[in-house]
């Protein structure tokens, strides 16, 4: 098999044109011939390149607005000849086809348009077509052709050409071929995932998703286990567009909990007032408002502050030097905010083991989306839970209705069991969580855990009563007894929040009725597995 390949003639053709002429000079001046397209080549000429248009080459000038240019047996008899086939050699001497050696093509913008709110023609028009089909064409030929589809590979191609006398090796040209397929893959993937939801095909016969590379990770969950995090391209806040200021990578665990962190905390808007999610292996140990962010952060921390021990730190609004200090008094692994002010950035400088991440704005929880997970031979895919509950979607089910101050904590607690791990049980306090069940085999055992962490937490405050007392208590699914609420009640919870639909509803509101609760359904269930 071919190994060193030599570089004659090099065809571009980029939408994102970053680089482009630094690219071309230093083609050229390796006695590299450029062959280009419409507004490549006038950008080459304009630098005083030397280029020959394509139309030039098939004798076809560029027509249907563009839509036709590169799709001809010269431009892919270039591409796709085997130089060590005599038929194929005989081929482009008949027919006046020479070689292409060198491949740089970017494809049309359509993942930036879609991203602008564009209308479905002007989707479809940004829509590429000669340039996958050269990029496939180039990769599959890669014993003879180097291709290069992102400007973050002209340094190496550059490299590559000077450490090898004008040539690339094999083993280059493999690596730049499965770039090449993985783009395409990705491209297409963008087009088909934004046609299904623009003709509402819900469950389309095949579904594709792609990433681009952010960080290759130490490892996975588990030492044992390799990983890498992707960024998907959207523009959505959160840990894949966050700014990282100071300390060490990233884990795979630090990203997943960020993650958690961040979209737990943007249930909460800044103009609602400061507030605080402390996330700990992918459930909130403490969530909280305040009058102040450094206030919001000391009451999150004292729903359990043996859990927020190296935990995450999501705020709602931008990090202010008291709330810095605050947090630093403890180990924390990663904290998120939405901007930070200078002397915050600075004072969390001298914490080598502390993350801190910004990000433009909050992540937007009403807004639809995607969310998928593997499964052994398969993956499922869903709608985000994008849910959203109200004072006027709530249904009062027991003879004592909620006073308005249980009204607020109940749709508080509502927002925070969304995100905590099934079976979830969340009591809530004055805007803060005052015990978390998580994660449990029985609803029951969620609501038993959650009010023994708040009277171990009470023993800690020095609290003569459980910080249960008088709290309200959201349950993410319906209780399927009687026995969660009860055990809620002696915990001392006044009222309580549900979805409500089970056959014993009945059952369980007059056990609220006995104990003197009030209790609303909100008929939608947040499960989290």
């Amino acid at each position: 098999m071919t190994d060193l390949a030599p570089m004659k003639r090099a065809l571009i053709s980029v939408s994102d044109k970053t680089g482009l002429i630094d690219l071309g000079k230093a083609l050229t001046a390796r006695n590299i011939a450029l062959v280009s397209t419409g507004g490549t080549a006038s950008a080459l000429r304009e630098a005083g390149l030397r280029v020959q248009d394509v139309s030039d080459l098939t004798s076809y000038p560029e027509m249907m607005d563009g839509r036709v240019k590169t799709l001809h047996p010269v431009v892919h008899g270039g591409l796709l000849a085997l130089r060590d086939n005599e038929a194929h050699q005989g081929a482009m001497q008949a027919h006046g086809i020479e070689a292409i050696d060198l491949l740089v093509v970017n494809l049309y913008p359509f993942e930036a348009t879609v991203a602008l709110g564009a209308g479905f023609d002007l989707a479809i028009e940004n829509i590429d077509i000669g340039g996958p089909a050269m990029i496939r064409a180039a990769a599959k030929n890669h014993r003879f052709v180097t291709v290069v589809t992102d400007p973050e590979d002209y340094i190496p191609l550059l490299s590559e050409l000077d450490a090898q006398d004008g040539r690339t090796r094999l083993a280059f040209r493999k690596t730049l071929a499965q770039r090449a397929y993985a783009r395409t893959a990705a491209y297409d993937a963008a087009v088909s995932t934004w046609m299904a939801g623009a003709i509402n095909a819900q469950a389309p016969r095949r579904r594709a998703f792609a990433g681009t590379l952010a960080q290759k990770l130490r490892y996975g969950e588990n030492p044992h286990q390799a990983a890498a995090f992707y960024r998907d391209g959207t523009d959505r806040p959160g840990v894949a567009t966050a700014k990282q200021h100071q300390g060490k990578e990233l884990s795979y665990n630090n990203i997943n909990d960020t993650d958690a962190a961040f979209e737990l905390v943007s249930e909460f808007p800044p103009a609602e007032g400061p507030a605080c999610a402390i996330i700990k292996h992918a459930n909130p140990c403490g969530v909280a408002r305040g009058a102040t962010l450094a206030e919001a952060y000391a009451r999150a921390h004292d729903c359990d502050r043996t859990s927020a021990f190296g935990g995450i730190v999501a705020l709602n609004s931008k990090l202010d030097l008291t709330t810095a200090k605050a947090i630093a008094e403890i180990f924390t692994e990663v904290v998120i905010a939405p901007g930070a002010d200078a002397d915050a950035i600075a004072h969390f400088a001298s914490k080598k083991n502390l993350r801190l991440l910004t990000t433009p704005g909050l992540a937007n929880p009403a807004l639809p989306g995607l969310a998928f997970r593997q499964v052994s031979g398969g993956f499922l895919v869903q709608d985000r839970d994008n849910g959203q509950i109200n004072a006027e979607d709530l249904r009062v089910v027991t003879k004592r209705a909620p006073t308005e101050a249980e009204l607020a904590d109940l749709l508080f607690a509502w927002r925070v069991a969304k995100h905590v791990k099934s079976n979830a049980i969340v009591y809530v306090k004055d805007q803060a969580t005052v015990g978390v069940g998580a994660g449990q085999m029985s609803r029951i055992d969620s609501t038993r855990i959650a009010a023994q962490k708040a009277r171990d937490m009470a023993e800690v405050l020095g609290l003569s009563e459980p910080l249960t007392k008088g709290s309200v208590v959201a349950s993410d699914a319906f209780f399927p007894f009687a026995d969660g609420l009860i055990a809620a009640a002696e915990a001392g919870a006044t009222a309580l929040i549900q979805p409500g639909g089970s056959m014993r509803d009945a059952e369980v509101i007059a056990a609220a009725d006995a104990a003197g609760l009030a209790m609303v359904f909100t008929g939608q269930r947040h499960f989290r597995h």
